[in-house]
């Protein structure tokens, strides 16, 4: 199946890097894209993204061979019914959201199967909004699909080989296997690091010293507690039951560390470091999951005027983009003074080298 007219409807970060992804490798493509954000459409016509904006979901879609719902996953339902009355034969509907079982239902109840694959690519980040979409965000990150019971075999292969033309790697599941999946993958710790924060917060005393000596450690699995409030809400209400199986064995597995530590176990308490040491380390370096990996390095400098700006100058003079940089005071948990984060695997390893070239000290996360 040749997609050459697709539709978006929803354009934020996931809608918008696919969007971008598909200019980049097919770009022939006419794209339309409907979002109730009016600048997120008036900054991708700019860009040359899409080819038209929609102010609703309207006959525009009709002429679409692939329609993508990239909407907050609630609202993704409430378009079915337009979307049935515009589409038409032989294309192809799919989404992006991170639960599967309840825009099936949905699917069903609007007689839709036969053209709807559900997807969710692995990929993401704490930041939101179509301007923080780039065209990498899905390379080389697991596409998830999990087509309709009478969805066409010959049409999942279609959407299958498109997905890799876009540099993903296609993974066919049933919704309910992903659901289950990506309960303890992604939804799991997604609450406890909000959970964690929380604690912390209110564990702490009135001039705030927990959060001023919080870095490092804390930080690093603590940063998609920034996620979208919204979107992690709807989350837990549409996948409530595999959350709920996840939750109840993690409070049960936390009660027995508890446990542990009470009656200092002291073989247990290894143990527990110990394998799940060797589990994390067993995980390629390559995968990518739906917590997306972050890319950076630590470096030792000396406190003087200037040294942050040498070498910001250096990456810079070299193509290095950085995506983020800062002093860490609170180093239990790295080696190195400064904290240099990048947005792609490639340029965090370049600036390494280059970095070593110039006689840095440089600590690889």
């Amino acid at each position: 199946m040749n997609f050459q007219t697709i539709g978006f409807i929803g354009l934020g970060l996931i809608g918008g890097s696919i969007a971008r992804a598909i200019r980049k490798f097919h770009p022939d493509t006419q794209i339309a894209a409907f979002d109730t954000n009016l600048d997120n459409l008036t900054l991708s016509l700019s860009e040359g993204v899409i080819t038209s904006a929609c102010t609703k979901v309207d006959e525009t879609f009709s002429s679409c061979d692939l329609i993508f719902l990239c909407a907050p996953v609630n609202d993704n339902n409430t378009y079915l019914p337009v979307i049935r009355k515009l589409m038409k034969p032989g294309a192809v509907l799919t989404d992006v959201g991170s639960v599967k079982s309840g825009i099936h239902q949905e699917v069903c109840r609007h007689g839709l199967e036969s053209c709807f694959i559900g997807g969710h690519p692995m990929a993401g980040s704490e930041k939101s909004g179509y301007s923080n979409s780039n065209d990498h965000l899905i390379e080389n990150a697991y596409y998830i699909l999990t087509p309709a019971e009478e969805f066409p075999e010959e049409d999942a292969a279609s959407m299958e080989a498109y997905v890799r033309s876009l540099g993903a790697i296609p993974l066919v599941i049933r919704m309910e296997e992903h659901d289950h999946i990506v309960a303890a993958v992604s939804h799991l710790p997604h609450l406890i690091a909000a959970g964690l924060v929380n604690v912390v917060k209110e564990s702490d005393s009135p001039d705030e010293k927990m959060k001023m000596i919080a870095a490092g450690g804390f930080k690093d699995i603590t940063r998609i507690a920034s996620s979208s409030p919204v979107m992690w809400q709807q989350i837990c209400e549409l996948n409530q039951k595999p959350i709920e199986e996840m939750l109840d064995r993690y409070i049960s597995y936390l009660s027995s560390i508890r446990e542990m530590v009470h009656n200092r176990e002291s073989e247990e308490i290894y143990r527990l470091f110990e394998t799940s040491r060797d589990y994390r380390n067993s995980i390629p370096d390559n995968s990518s999951g739906p917590i997306k990996k972050v890319y950076a390095i630590y470096c030792d400098i000396i406190d003087e005027a200037g040294g942050i700006a040498t070498i910001a100058t250096i990456l810079a003079s070299n193509n290095i983009n950085i995506r983020n940089i800062g002093i860490i005071h609170n180093r239990s948990f790295e080696e190195g003074v400064l904290r240099i984060e990048f947005y792609q695997e490639d340029a965090c390893e370049k600036a390494a080298a280059l970095l070593r070239k110039y006689r840095y000290t440089v600590y690889e996360s």
